[in-house]
Parts: C-alpha cells; structure tokens; sequence
C-alpha cells in the first residue's frame, strides 16, 4: 500500500536540543533589543520564541548562554550573528517563532552571562 505522505529530507547537520528553553538577547541592526527563549537550538540555527518584530532575511545579533548539556563542558556565554529565514505564527504558541541560521559566533568570558536562568522546562507545544 502507498503512502500519500509527501518524504521529508533531514538537512540538518547537528544536533537539535528541544530540552532546554535558553534565554536570547537580540539586537537588531537599528540598535533595537529584545528577548526570546529557544524553542530548539543547534550549532547552526535555532527556532526562537519571541514577539520582537523580525523580518525575513533580516540580520540580527543573539547573545545567549548554552547549558553545559550542549556544550559537554561548562556553561558558556555565546554571540552570534544569525539570519531570519522564516517567521512562524502558531495557535498552540502563545508568541511567535523566528527560525534562525548562525552565521558567526564568538565566546564570551564568564562575567557576560545571560540575565536568566535557563529552564528545561519545555511548553506544550506540537511541532
């Protein structure tokens, strides 16, 4: 019996790590900031939670500290430089979500650390 269901192809590289929701700090070009929490997170991308207004194609900054579970070591703060690929809007989500490709990162030494706690708590949300 055939499947009507179309095939999906894995292009991704890395590990995703849905677990954890990781408090971002984003800074757009204009010096605009904002915040968002992780709703997945991979060396080269991310799904953000957030109501800062983004646009595809857009540039933006994230500064954000990586548990050591994704790391395999200790805590550690990280910029990047990510672009917008596609913004999602889902009834089950109570905001928005941004899908980001990182471009640049640079570690930062341990006194710039992220304001919040990261949580493992993960929402009720369907992919």
């Amino acid at each position: 019996m055939a499947s009507t269901e179309p095939t999906r192809i894995e292009r991704r590289c890395g590990h995703r790590f849905a677990q954890f929701q990781v408090p971002v700090l984003l800074r757009a070009a204009d010096g605009r900031t904002g915040g968002a929490f992780t709703l997945d997170l991979s060396s080269h991308g991310a799904l953000l939670s957030t109501d800062f207004s983004l646009s595809e194609n857009q540039m933006i900054e994230m500064t954000l500290v990586l548990p050591s579970e994704v790391t395999l070591t200790e805590e550690m703060s990280v910029r990047c430089s990510a672009r917008v690929l596609r913004l999602e809007s889902h009834r089950e989500r109570a905001k928005p979500a941004a899908a980001v490709r990182i471009e640049r990162y640079e570690y930062l030494p341990r006194q710039m650390a992220a304001p919040h706690p990261v949580s493992s708590h993960v929402p009720n949300v369907r992919p």
